[in-house]
């Protein structure tokens, strides 16, 4: 049972004025990865958008939980096909047309990131690559590739556009990550090149609100769960890296909008830059304005703080001119993103009580 925020979040996304929901009508659409939060909130969406707009789509969910895929086959009411990435969907298990794809499946766990390499990796690159293939075999209309501004790296600029690249260390495992978005933003670029594939990629800042999984292991998470409890919260770090952040459905509409908008072979920065705070301004921001002073901020560094796989610091805000000349504006700054996403982990926890 979906909560009344997330609720709200869909219905706001399709009813955007900027999203040319006509020129998708009659089509069939993949969205890989769709049992993840980003997935799963773009799986609600265009479902919604099909009933209310009338616009007559065909939704193939592809995910690797089956519990999550069967609830969200249910839900929406579309097909959903359980499988690994790594292998290409049986052809059954597809329809003849695909006209548009959202490719969103990877690894996005920092511990996976530094415990599991390999198979952060080949998620990625051998998963991807199966995706280009079949969106070439069927000549589909549009593909957005979902990459991450953690391809930048670490960078002396204070605000990075697309075109702008920064350093990655090749040898800390946490490195499959970003280094393995960066081949596949390359593998992208190939397919469109040599094969004209008319494929866009949707640089992701940290996305986070309603439909976020509870037990998500990120930093927003741990600071919601804090404020929920009325504990204080704890930062593992001196909390001095700049973080990039957007609200799910501001991210969910912009990737429709690049997809139906997005120029071919072109990367977009997803983020809202009025919510880029430090780590630590971050949760003096859940403490003091989410929480009312309810809570404080402690430092704590633990020992094993190298086997926890957190990301250099970083300084830079992205910059999305691009994605405003498309027409998208995001809607919610970072304090709205945490009310949100703590008012809908409650509204789901009172529902299953």
């Amino acid at each position: 049972m979906k909560s009344v925020v997330f609720q709200e979040d869909i219905s706001e996304i399709i009813s955007s004025s900027k999203i040319k929901w006509e020129d998708i009508s009659d089509s069939s659409i993949l969205v890989t990865g769709a049992t993840g939060t980003i997935g799963n909130a773009l799986t609600h969406a265009l479902s919604a958008a099909s009933d209310r707009q009338r616009l007559n789509l065909k939704i193939i969910a592809h995910g690797r939980s089956t519990d999550r895929g069967e609830a969200l086959a249910k839900e929406c009411r579309v097909r959903f096909v359980c499988g690994d990435i790594r292998k290409p969907i049986p052809s059954d298990e597809l329809p003849e047309t695909i006209d548009y794809v959202i490719h969103s499946a990877a690894v996005t766990h920092s511990v996976e990131m530094v415990a599991t390499p390999v198979d952060v990796i080949t998620t990625s690159v051998d998963g991807t690559k199966n995706i280009l293939l079949l969106a070439k075999e069927r000549q589909c209309k549009s593909m957005v590739y979902i990459s991450s501004m953690e391809i930048y790296g670490q960078s002396n600029l204070p605000e990075v556009k697309e075109s702008d690249l920064g350093y990655l260390d090749l040898s800390r495992p946490r490195s499959s990550y970003p280094e393995s978005k960066r081949l596949c933003e390359a593998l992208c670029i190939a397919y469109a090149s040599q094969y004209g594939l008319p494929v866009k990629i949707a640089r992701l800042a940290q996305t986070f609100g309603a439909g976020s999984t509870r037990d998500d292991t990120r930093v927003f998470a741990q600071f919601a769960r804090s404020a929920i409890s009325g504990k204080n919260i704890e930062l593992h770090t001196e909390g001095k890296s700049l973080g990039n952040y957007c609200y799910t459905a501001d991210s969910i509409r912009a990737m429709l909008q690049i997809m139906i908008d997005g120029k071919n072979g072109e990367a977009y920065n997803i983020a809202n830059p009025t919510a880029s705070a430090t780590v630590r301004e971050m949760a003096e921001l859940v403490a003091s304005e989410v929480c009312g002073g309810r809570i404080e901020v402690v430092v704590n560094i633990p020992e094993d703080i190298a086997k926890r796989g957190y990301a250099p610091d970083t300084g830079y805000s992205l910059n999305v001119d691009k994605l405003k000349a498309l027409g998208w504006n995001p809607q919610y700054g970072l304090a709205d993103m945490y009310r949100r996403t703590m008012d809908d982990w409650l509204q789901v926890r009172e529902h299953q009580l």
